[in-house]
């Protein structure tokens, strides 16, 4: 993963939850945020996020990866991945 560290809770939960690094790199690096209640932020793939990455690595690795794109990921003030589950629902707007 790039500068972003994984607290022991988000190793867990990812690997409980079959969600490669990848993603989590990608959520980082392509992924939409957006402001949590308590201060940190959330990382998830918006229909924008799933274009860029279809323009870098095709659209159909995008195609095929599709059920993982409905990931999100929970980071910290300080940086650090706090949590990572699957988007079961829309976020609600803030």
């Amino acid at each position: 993963m790039k500068d972003a560290a994984m607290s022991k809770h988000a190793s867990a939960r990812a690997q409980q939850r079959a969600i490669p690094p990848l993603i989590v790199d990608w959520l980082f690096a392509y992924g939409a945020s957006r402001a949590d209640h308590s201060g940190a932020e959330i990382l998830y793939f918006d229909h924008a996020a799933r274009r860029r990455i279809g323009r870098t690595v095709g659209q159909q690795i995008v195609d095929r990866l599709g059920a993982l794109l409905d990931t999100y990921a929970v980071v910290s003030p300080e940086g650090t991945v706090i949590t990572v589950g699957h988007r079961l629902k829309r976020l609600a707007r803030a």
